[in-house]
């Protein structure tokens, strides 16, 4: 009797297979067999590319004179360590009795890969082979895959492109890293005087982060801060006080002068100190003018007889605007938005947010996570009740749930901005699937907390848009202007349920309660903002008020055109611009996501756009690598990235001779190829044409440059930011010497 064989990329997902397929029979070492199929798996990748010594013997020994190395066959070898399952594997793809095979590895080209070369080494000929494409581990999801299982041959531009992927990063693995190895090893080795051979690992995608995170950190050393001082006026309408900005807009006495710091503030403290002066003067000329109201007490003025002095100072109410603004919920996730969410609320690196999500997958409680879509499609948004309808019964968000399955929050969904097949390749947005959440019991808290993160982001799509009353008041002061912007929460929308509780007490909310009194500015702390005060706030942005202060949302609506109010007080708040921030494990893989962003030429950027650095299976793995290698340092406490010692050499030595491998246009481009190749937009023919012409090119020029003693300066200017370079030295020794054999066969296998 002929039988179906199922081969899954590992054990876990094999069995969910056999327990969809009721595949209830003998469970032999290696697979599972029932009376009309087997279902079988590998353990993650099964062959790799062959090193380059099985070629020919002379490619063992690392030497010039053998670059570039470039195959005209290619051959691969089962891994020594898996050789076993590799027999297994083998021997069911060949027997007699199996005439179909569903390929169910991960729907991605990496899982595309790894089955193509099992059969490709196994020599299977003669079968029927279906592709099981599918988005969760469900068993109606898995079924369904199994089902509209294609034929094999429809993946076969993926599959192209996937073996193309290995090659560039094998050949560019090994002839850079050879090369640079070879004719600046020595000269790193020495400049760190270590007596241990230094292996120059370079890779497509790791060369190119180590010199985004090199470049930022030269940013931040050669910022220069620039202190500025604002002036901040309190203004005490029906005795509730409102604190506005001043600006030095047309009609101001500063207006267009050389002493400002951009239009709402001062170079100098002399000039904020004089503005305030004048503004406390008397229009007929008092002897106290100059002096400011804060310096003297109300007794003081009192017993001075100058209540009436200081009290008379007045502004005038401009302007007043108020209007509406919308606020829809996010797009749902990606893996990189979930590992940048996760690394700045969890503290955790992109690569445990991706084995958590994973193996939440793996537990059927979320989708696919290796994904760069953040919308669904057409086909799943008319299911997605089945989704919503099972989170019913997940306690912390169930109200919010129901409240969503009986609104009928979800029929509409299809006409949102959240279902867009154009904006879909391979998978839909990381979604909850509203299954196996008796599995959530025995997970880990951190795995809880993601889940229910994800939750969240899901649920807030089928709610309305947050609703803010937007307050702006101008206040004008002799011929001087203030000013001041408000939101006030009017309706929450999907906020109720987007936002996670905060443990820690709102102390803007706190001080609002005890002062009675609102600044200018701030809607959060962004400290990207290259003017950011010292304080941590961002006067661009209005203030954010709740519910909790009524009487102050009460005055705002009463406020008019016109309208006399009270200058109670002056003050300077001073500030300094700040640097450009270090970047942190997730915004690393969001800034290599969104690698187009860095590319200044508009022509290039339009043609990547939508290819990034990397793919999101790839990249917490590239990076986890760097820090393996000591070319970057994590905090793990912060996930704050710097470069190392090691690192920056490493860097000063590419740029010198590779310099086209640091930038993201390079590297962002190849990865548009490659999804070119998988759209058959291209052959693979024409893109290996391009990639060994790029090979053979850069080789050369590493290997004839005659410069490697000019390195000196450009080493010795690095050592001077690394007060402990002498002990980073002897750590770096350390480390090469464990493992600098590891290393060396990494780079043979290639690097990515």
């Amino acid at each position: 009797m002929a039988k179906s064989l199922f081969i899954a990329e590992k054990p876990s997902v094999a069995r969910e297979f056999a327990n969809a397929l009721k595949v209830n029979g003998r469970s032999v070492d290696g697979y599972i067999e029932s009376e009309n199929a087997v279902v079988t798996w590998c353990v993650g990748h099964l062959v790799t590319m062959s090193y380059p010594e099985v070629y020919d013997m002379k490619y063992k020994r690392w030497s010039l004179e053998t670059l570039p190395f470039l195959p005209k066959e290619w051959k691969y070898q089962v891994i020594d360590s898996v050789k076993k399952q590799f027999g297994i594997v083998s021997g069911l793809l060949n027997r007699a009795d199996v005439d179909t095979i569903y390929v169910c590895t991960d729907s991605g080209r990496e899982g595309e890969y790894i089955y193509r070369l099992v059969a490709q080494m196994a020599g299977v000929q003669g079968k029927r082979q279906k592709r099981v494409w599918i988005d969760s581990q469900t068993e109606e999801e898995i079924l369904r895959g199994i089902r509209e299982a294609k034929d094999l041959s429809e993946y076969d531009h993926l599959a192209d492109s996937a073996y193309l992927r290995a090659k560039e990063d094998y050949l560019m693995g090994i002839n850079f890293s050879r090369a640079l190895t070879l004719k600046y090893g020595p000269s790193v080795s020495n400049y760190m005087r270590s007596s241990d051979r230094t292996v120059i690992s370079v890779g497509r995608v790791m060369t190119c982060v180590l010199g985004m995170v090199v470049r930022r950190e030269r940013e931040i050393r050669e910022f220069v801060k620039t202190p500025f001082y604002r002036v901040i006026g309190t203004f005490g309408p029906a005795g509730i006080s409102i604190d506005g900005e001043w600006r030095a807009v047309e009609g101001s006495r500063y207006y267009g002068t050389p002493c400002l710091y951009k239009e709402n503030g001062f170079k100098e403290r002399k000039d904020a100190e004089a503005l305030i002066a004048w503004l406390w003067e008397r229009e007929n000329g008092s002897e106290n003018s100059g002096v400011m109201q804060s310096e003297i007490s109300d007794a003081e003025k009192a017993d001075a007889g100058l209540m009436g002095v200081y009290n008379t100072s007045q502004g005038t109410i401009l302007k007043v605007e108020k209007k509406k603004e919308t606020k829809n919920p996010p797009l749902l996730y990606n893996l990189a938005e979930l590992q940048n969410d996760c690394s700045k609320m969890f503290k955790i690196s992109p690569d445990q947010t991706l084995k958590v999500v994973q193996e939440l997958y793996e537990r059927k409680l979320v989708t696919y996570p290796r994904t760069d879509a953040r919308v669904l499609s057409t086909a799943v948004a008319k299911e997605i009740s089945k989704n919503i309808g099972g989170l019913t019964h997940y306690e912390p968000l169930a109200a919010f749930a129901s409240e969503a399955m009986q609104a009928g929050l979800w029929k509409n969904i299809a006409k949102t901005r959240y279902v867009n097949d154009k904006q879909i390749t391979d998978h839909y947005a990381i979604i909850p699937t509203g299954q196996g959440l008796g599995a959530l019991r025995s997970l880990p808290e951190l795995n809880r907390k993601i889940y229910q993160v994800i939750v969240r982001r899901f649920l807030s799509i089928f709610y309305p848009a947050a609703v803010y009353q937007k307050y702006a008041v101008e206040i004008e002061v002799k011929s001087e202007h203030f000013f001041a912007g408000f939101k006030v929460l009017k309706e929450a929308g999907y906020l109720k349920v987007a936002e996670i509780p905060k443990k820690k007490k709102d102390t803007a909310g706190e001080s609002v309660g005890r002062t009675n009194r609102l600044e200018p500015g701030i809607d959060g702390n962004d400290a990207e903002n290259p003017a950011r005060e010292a304080d941590g706030t961002d006067s661009s942005q209005p203030k954010v008020i709740d519910a909790s202060h009524p009487e102050f949302i009460q005055m705002l609506e009463q406020l008019k055109k016109g309208m006399k109010v009270s200058l109670d007080d002056l003050q300077i708040k001073e500030g300094e611009t700040s640097p450009p921030k270090r970047y942190s494990s997730g915004s690393m893989i969001l800034a290599m996501e969104n690698a187009g962003q860095l590319i200044e030429d508009e022509e290039l950027r339009a043609q990547i756009k939508g290819s990034g650095i990397g793919t999101s299976a790839t990249r917490a793995e590239i990076l986890k690598k760097l820090f393996n290698i000591k070319y970057m340092a994590l905090n793990e406490k912060t996930q704050v990235i710097t470069p190392t010692y090691l690192g920056e050499l490493i860097y000063e030595v590419v740029h010198t001779s590779m310099k086209q491998l640091l930038n993201p246009e390079l590297t962002a481009s190849w990865e548009k190829g490659l999804t070119y190749v998988a759209e058959g937009s291209i052959t693979p023919d024409e893109y290996m044409q391009k990639l060994e012409r790029f090979v053979i090119g850069r080789t050369y020029n590493a290997v004839h440059m005659g410069n490697a003693y000019g390195l000196r300066p450009a080493f010795d200017a690095v050592a001077v930011f690394y007060q402990n370079a002498e002990k980073e030295k002897k750590s770096s020794r350390s480390a090469k010497s464990a493992g600098n054999m590891k290393a060396a066969r990494a780079t043979k296998a290639g690097t990515k």
